[in-house]
């Protein structure tokens, strides 16, 4: 199970989820309580190894600024969270993550939506995604969805982890909120997180 800790805006956060055994790291680059400038992102990424891929998380950019802030810290996947078409993807010459809000009507955009991976989120809040809520992952049996493409996002934690994993059988895991501490990334939590997401088998890949 790879793990994707989200919102890192500092090399500490950064180098304890790289010790923890984060596989993805995500820089949020719209306005949000864990926004950060390209210029501090890029001096993170510097100083990660290179089996860690950073995602930049983007809400309504410009193509133009995405591609200037990919070159700028060397982003290795885009995530798209607001209303980007399918043709915006397709201006895009990088690896995609489309987000979409968990609900019934957003399953039919995602099995037609070009991207390497798609990120099911919690249903919006006062953001795009970062609301700290589950939704009802037994909705996405209803939908025969490409699950090695999927990442569950949504108000994950330490403790909720393992059976999200086994309901949903992602390909990632993704959390933000869910490993902090008064908004601050907590290193125990992190490190519970991951060990409890690794723990869990993947004896039922084989069935997607």
């Amino acid at each position: 199970m790879r793990v994707k800790i989200c919102g890192i805006t500092s090399k500490e956060a950064a180098k304890e989820a790289t010790e923890a055994g984060a596989d993805l790291l995500g820089f949020v680059f719209a306005p949000s309580k864990r926004q950060i400038t390209p210029e501090k992102a890029a001096s993170i990424a510097n100083t990660l190894p290179s089996f860690i891929k950073t995602v930049g998380i983007f809400v309504n950019e410009t193509v133009e600024n995405i591609k200037k802030i990919t070159k700028q810290v060397n982003l290795d996947f885009i995530q798209l969270h607001g209303d980007e078409s399918p043709s915006f993807r397709k201006q895009l010459p990088y690896p995609v993550i489309k987000a979409f809000p968990a609900t019934e009507d957003n399953f039919i955009k995602v099995r037609n939506f070009p991207c390497d991976f798609y990120l099911l989120d919690s249903p919006k809040g006062k953001s795009r995604g970062g609301n700290g809520t589950v939704f009802d992952w037994c909705i996405l049996k209803k939908f025969n969805l490409d699950h090695k493409k999927l990442i569950l996002a949504g108000g994950l934690s330490p403790k909720n982890i393992q059976q999200a994993i086994a309901t949903v059988h992602p390909a990632i895991v993704d959390v933000s909120s869910g490993v902090e501490t008064n908004g601050i990334k907590d290193p125990v939590k992190m490190k519970q997180f991951i060990k409890n997401a690794k723990g869990e088998t993947d004896e039922h890949d084989h069935i997607y």
